[in-house]
């Protein structure tokens, strides 16, 4: 199959018809999932820290240390948050906090050791780019050390998240003091030399131009040529309540489900060598959510027992088991819960 072209995505995400969109991304996904499958994993978020000095505009999550409200969990606070992941059946825990300004790399390998000895059951699926940039700059060592370190006392993988949009002017506009680029890029191509996968992700709907959509599509299809190491991409809109972007541009407009739909399927047909496409309905809601797997997703993410940053920001839907494999099934697909890795767990 010829590859989309930028300029060929670009037309796509202006002028084509939804419908048609939506059939096109569907007949790539069922090339690449000819089984009719659709998967999803029993994880928990567990946000260590909301302490953080990177202050995106775009984020309601974030506390400065001196906050009332501000804090780092204790071992037994999350050890108590993983038994009750346990409790239902749960296999990993998206573990991430906010770039915490003193936190050096022996405090994350003792806690990445506490959890992976106590739960070796749990795959720990951690560390944002910017938080592994930091790590390495507060204690002084390289990326590539702080990856090292972080996967021999047990990190699996680390997901896409700080991405936001691939474009360092959009960047220097919502989030001034985080990463650039190429920087995010460069992390996670460490990682996946390291033999650590990551996902990819991207959040739409502040400043961003179509234009920058697609950069950021071919950086991720770029790298993926090169390592092979995204396992999946996820893409969500702003959510812009309590948030300091929001406030500065009052009249942003919300980005529609039409949009949410349109982009999904660009990504599903431009992003041809990612195997696997998520669909948000943490921030979409459970109808676009399931409508997504029309639109080129295959994966319904995650059960979402516990979420801390887009809720912070108004979006608070939630999910059972139960209600997702519903989802799946009212589509004429079968559903599955998966591992990190998409390894396939239980049909039903």
């Amino acid at each position: 199959m010829q590859r989309l072209t930028k300029e060929e995505a670009l037309d796509l995400i202006k002028n084509s018809d939804l419908k048609t969109l939506g059939k096109m991304a569907t007949k790539r996904k069922k090339e690449l999932h000819p089984d009719g499958v659709t998967t999803f994993v029993v994880d928990r978020n567990i946000n260590y820290t909301n302490i953080c000095w990177v202050d995106c505009k775009f984020c309601a999550f974030y506390r400065h240390e001196k906050d009332a409200d501000a804090y780092v969990l204790t071992y037994d606070e999350i050890d108590a948050k993983i038994d009750e992941l346990l409790e239902i059946g749960g296999t990993q825990i998206l573990f991430q906090g906010g770039v915490h300004p003193k936190l050096k790399i022996e405090w994350y390998e003792d806690l990445v050791e506490h959890i992976h000895t106590k739960y070796p059951q749990i795959t720990i699926h951690g560390f944002s780019s910017i938080e592994i940039d930091f790590i390495a700059k507060v204690s002084r060592i390289s990326v590539k050390e702080v990856l090292e370190r972080l996967k021999a006392k047990g990190l699996a993988s680390i997901p896409g998240a700080g991405a936001e949009i691939l474009s360092d002017k959009v960047r220097d506009i919502i989030a001034p003091k985080k990463i650039d680029s190429e920087v995010w890029i460069g992390i996670h191509r460490e990682a996946h030399k390291l033999g650590i996968k990551s996902t990819a992700t991207m959040m739409y709907g502040t400043v961003e131009s179509d234009e920058d959509i697609v950069e950021h599509f071919d950086m991720i299809r770029k790298l993926q040529d090169e390592t092979g190491g995204f396992r999946a991409f996820i893409m969500w809109s702003f959510q812009g309540k309590n948030t300091e972007l929001l406030a500065q541009i009052p009249d942003m407009p919300k980005p529609s489900s039409n949009r949410y739909l349109r982009l999904l399927a660009v990504a599903r047909l431009y992003l041809d060598n990612v195997p696997n496409i998520q669909s948000s309905w943490v921030t979409q809601g459970a109808y676009i959510g399931q409508m997504a797997l029309h639109f080129g997703a295959n994966d319904l993410g995650s059960t979402m027992m516990e979420e801390n940053v887009v809720s912070s920001a108004g979006a608070s839907y939630k999910m059972a088991k139960e209600e997702l494999i519903h989802l799946i099934r009212d589509v004429g697909e079968k559903p599955a819960i998966r591992d990190t890795a998409y390894n396939i767990l239980e049909r039903f």
